[in-house]
């Protein structure tokens, strides 16, 4: 008999790019896209664009977030940070269970801001290394 999947994709809430001139990246996610600026959390070098119901993060590679994904994009250096799944339900230790049993580092449970708000999410890498932050529903506790 095969265990329940706990695990259920509502939608993408959030993409994060790693970027070397903010400005115009702002620019052209606004003035050209018609995004409008949601969050400005400059002691990171983070900000957030709403994009309809997600958000566009735009990580500044010479901020604090930006220099722990290495240099900007090129052959060693990766533009993309992680991609944010928003998730129907979320029941914490189920997932985490769910992800240990298929070999998987579930990572820490923690509260951060995405397109919804703030709520619990945890980060898990994909077989080639790619990172994926899983997000609770909006109103759902850690």
């Amino acid at each position: 008999m095969s265990e329940a999947r706990p695990i259920s994709i509502g939608t993408i809430d959030h993409v994060v790019l790693r970027v070397t001139d903010l400005d115009r990246m702002r620019a052209f996610y606004c003035d050209i896209l018609g995004c409008r600026v949601e969050k400005h959390q400059a002691e990171l070098g983070l900000l957030q664009l709403r994009a309809g119901a997600s958000l566009i993060d735009l990580v500044d590679v010479a901020g604090r977030l930006g220099r722990m994904g290495g240099r900007a994009a090129g052959i060693e250096g990766r533009n993309m940070d992680h991609f944010c799944l928003r998730l129907d339900r979320f029941d914490g230790p189920a997932i985490q269970r769910y992800l240990s049993d298929r070999g998987i580092d579930p990572g820490e449970i923690v509260q951060r801001y995405g397109a919804a708000g703030t709520g619990p999410s945890l980060y898990i890498e994909d077989p080639e290394g790619n990172t994926v932050e899983l997000k609770a529903p909006p109103g759902t506790a850690g």
